[in-house]
């Protein structure tokens, strides 16, 4: 009795390690769905950045106010008949090199600067 209680004792454990560690054992599918779950937020960052992307494109596409606003903002354009102010705090106006001769003052700390663009009425 002894025997063939270790017997079936022996053909559990055989039978349970391919259950708990084998190939698609529980082991393998808490590790995969593990996985799944760092992949699926993955995914939902991806969806919102491309949301993101879909929502700039169609801007681009459909009208001329984002073209405009990148111009402005990356490349420092502006309309002919637009003013250009600036404000310099006083840090930025203590790096200034001296100047040269013939060039134009720096401005002062805490003034405001402002060189008028060419207007439609000047440009006639």
């Amino acid at each position: 009795m002894r025997l063939l209680t270790l017997a079936l004792l022996a053909l559990l454990v055989l039978i349970q390690y391919p259950l708990w560690l084998g190939k698609g054992g529980w082991m393998r599918v808490w590790e995969v769905d593990r996985q799944l779950v760092t992949q699926n937020k993955a995914n939902e960052r991806l969806v919102e950045r491309n949301r993101a992307l879909e929502g700039e494109v169609r801007d681009l596409q459909q009208g001329t106010g984002a073209i405009e606003e990148r111009a402005r903002y990356e490349l420092g354009l502006m309309r002919s008949d637009e003013v250009f102010v600036q404000f310099v705090d006083q840090a930025a106006a203590a790096a200034v090199p001296v100047r040269a001769a013939g060039t134009p003052a720096p401005v002062a700390p805490g003034a405001v600067s402002g060189a008028p663009a060419k207007s439609a009425q000047a440009a006639r």
